[in-house]
This record gives structure tokens, sequence and C-alpha cells, in this order.
């Protein structure tokens, strides 16, 4: 026994004499026998409080056998006033436990009441959902769901065209670009052919020149030897005249000589105008020669300068079309992880809708199974206030009305019932 079960036994056989009080160990707090759903809202009481008020009750509702008179000779005052002192110290800390008592069973039943009206206004959105279920009517919830599902699917139509619009613009790019390189391909050739000819020209001219050097040089020698045969007519002139001088003397020779001149002037006259006539000849030939490479050159020349500025023109089109591709092609990318991004995010947003609906249906059916163990709870309550109720009615009105000569015992019914999950599980009776 503990050392309050003892204050009490000592303290009752003082004051009504009997021997053997109703120990504390055969009564159980409420919040012991309540259920799990309902205990939470008890746990705040003291146990040594319930111990106490059970006590307290006890040792009312217990008649006991009468105390015996007392004749005032024998009556010790003393320990009579430190049994009324420690009485009504007792009876006070009982009245501001029970207060106490009373006041948290007051809280417990108000939020019982608002339990109940959010499990009505619960229980009134499940019908009217089970009722749009039955009549074939679909809720808020999934009128959003197939709104939004819409929208995701033509957000997700519009994408699809606007990546097949782009990908049409992509390959007539392409195409373009294989068109451009051809042409940039067929121009490099030309190019080439020009620079090939131009070669050829120059190799050309270079065999012109050093023809042109040959024959002056050929025109020189041939001048040398006009003057040579000048300086030799003139010496078989002057010795003519001498011939003709001494011709007295000397054997006829003039008519030699004069073969002989008529002969050199007859071969330098041939090959003076033989050399004349082949100069001219390879000088014209030089110069149309040189007038047709220089014409060729130059021809050469422009043909080079526009196929560098043509091929200057497609290189800067071939750059801006790459970086039109690269643009696009970046562009597409980005559209294709922004829509990634977002057929996620909406997929994400699907599944947080099923998840919420799925929680908002688990929390009714726990709201439901919480309002079903606060009604077990409150039903177990009721049952156990109104039974202390009536003892704490019959003790009073037995306590005021038993008379100083009554030696009976009295009988004190308590029951006790544990309920679990809305049914009965043990009923006691003592």
């Amino acid at each position: 026994p503990t050392a309050t079960e003892n204050r009490t036994r000592t303290n009752h056989e003082r004051t009504f004499g009997s021997p053997h009080p109703i120990p504390m160990s055969t009564y159980s707090s409420v919040s012991s026998r309540m259920p799990a759903s309902g205990g939470r809202y008890m746990r705040s009481m003291s146990p040594v409080v319930a111990s106490r008020s059970t006590t307290y009750h006890q040792q009312r509702s217990r008649p006991g056998a009468q105390a015996p008179r007392l004749s005032y000779d024998k009556v010790d005052f003393t320990l009579a006033e430190a049994i009324n002192q420690e009485f009504l110290t007792t009876r006070s800390n009982e009245k501001a436990e029970l207060q106490e008592l009373n006041d948290r069973f007051a809280s417990f039943i108000e939020k019982v009441r608002y339990l109940e009206t959010q499990n009505g206004a619960l229980q009134q959105e499940l019908n009217q959902f089970k009722g749009q279920q039955q009549h074939g009517q679909p809720n808020r919830a999934s009128e959003l769901f197939q709104d939004e599902l819409r929208e995701l699917r033509r957000q997700l139509d519009a994408t699809g065209k606007e990546r097949d619009q782009y990908q049409m613009e992509r390959d007539n790019l392409a195409e373009d670009l294989t068109l451009l390189k051809q042409r940039f391909d067929e121009e490099a050739q030309k190019r080439a052919d020009a620079e090939n000819n131009l070669v050829a020209f120059r190799k050309d001219v270079d065999d012109a020149t050093l023809s042109r050097l040959e024959l002056e040089r050929k025109i020189e020698s041939l001048m040398d030897e006009i003057e040579f045969l000048k300086k030799l007519h003139d010496e078989v002139s002057t010795q003519q005249l001498k011939m003709e001088v001494d011709s007295s003397s000397r054997p006829d020779l003039t008519g030699a000589l004069r073969d002989i001149r008529a002969q050199y002037e007859t071969i330098a006259l041939k090959n003076m105008q033989e050399s004349e006539e082949w100069y001219k000849s390879k000088f014209a030939d030089l110069t149309e020669s040189a007038k047709r490479n220089t014409d060729a050159l130059r021809q050469a020349k422009q043909d080079a300068n526009e196929s560098r500025r043509q091929i200057q023109s497609l290189n800067c089109e071939i750059d801006a079309l790459k970086n039109t591709n690269e643009a696009l092609l970046r562009q597409m990318r980005e559209m294709e992880d922004q829509f990634g991004n977002e057929i996620g995010n909406y997929q994400d947003n699907v599944a947080r809708l099923e998840d919420e609906i799925r929680h908002l249906k688990e929390e009714m059916a726990r709201h439901l199974r919480e309002y079903q163990d606060l009604l077990n709870v409150k039903m177990a309550l009721d049952i156990e206030i109104a039974t202390y109720r009536k003892l704490l009615e019959g003790e009073e009105s037995r306590y005021y009305e038993k008379t100083p000569d009554s030696q009976g015992k009295r009988t004190v019914v308590i029951k006790t019932v544990e309920t679990r999950d809305g049914e009965v599980q043990s009923f006691i009776r003592i």
C-alpha cells in the first residue's frame, strides 16, 4: 500500500470506525478505460487526482460500521481538531481538483461538439460527392483536372506544330545550304581554273619576253652586219676608184669588181630584206601575242577578282546561314527543354492533384473514424457521468439522512463500462 492509501485508511478508521476501507487499487481511472482515439483527451488528468477523487467518493459512499459513540470525558479534542483540519484540507483540495476536472471535461465537450460540426460538414461533402458519382456528375476537382488536362493537351499540340514548322524551316535551310555549298564548290573550281590559266599566261608572257629579247639581239647583230657590209662597200668603191686610175697600166679588173660588187649588193639587199621581213613578222607576232596575253591576263585578273568577290559573298552568306541555323537549333533545343520542363511540371501538377484527392479521401475516412471513436468516447463518458451523478446524489442523500444509531452496512454499486471501437469490451460491477 502507498502512503496515500495508508493515510486514507487511517483517516477513515478514525472518522468512521471501519477497519476495512475499500482499497484504491480496486478502481481504475476513467482515462485508462477509454479507447485509443479518445484517450488522448483524458491523458492530461493526473492519476493522483483521479485516485484521490475516487477514494473520496469511496469514503463517502462507503457507509461502513457506525462509529462508536464517544463520551465527552474520553474525547481527545486535540486529535479531533487535527483530524477535522486534515479533513477540511482534503475536502478543499478535492473540490479544486473536481473543479479542474469539470473544466477539462467542459473543454473536452466543446472539442467534441466542434469535431461533430466538422464531421457533419465533411459528411455532407462526402454525401454530395457520393451523390454526384451516383448520378454521373463530375465533381469540381474532376472538372478542374479535366480542364487543366485539356489545356495541357492543347499546349502540347501547339508545341508539336511549332516543332514541325521549325523542322521544316531547318530542312529548307539545309537545302539552301547544300545549294550554296555546290555553288561555292563550282566557283572555287572556276577560280582554280582561272588561276591555272593565269599561270599558263604568265608562262606564255615570259616566253614572249624571251623571244623578244632574242629577236632584239638578232636585230642588233644584223645591224652590225649591215654596218660591216656598208664599210665593205665603201672600201670596195674606194678600191674601184683606185683601180680606174691605174686602169691604163693594170689589167681590166673593173668588170670583175663590178660583178663582185653587184653580187655582194644583191646578197646584202636580199639579206637585209629577209632580216627586215623576219624581224617585222616576229615583232608583229610578239606584239599580237603580248597583246593577246595582256588581254587574257586582264580578263583573268577580272575573273579572279569577280570570283574572289563572289567567294567572299558566298562565305558571308554561308556564315550567316550557319549562324541562323545554329540560332534556330539552339532556339529549338531551348523550346524543347522548356516544353519538356512545362510538361514535367504539368505532370507533377496532375500527380499532385491526384495525391491531394487521395489525401482528401483518406482524411475524410480518418475524420469519419475519429468521429465514430469520439461518439464511442462520448457515450462511455455519458454513461460514467450519469453513474457518478447517481452515486453522488445517492451518497449525499444517504449521508445526510443516516441516524446516529444506524449500525447496518451499506453497499455501493459502481458500474464501469469499457468500450473499444463502439463495442462493449468489459462490464465491471463492484
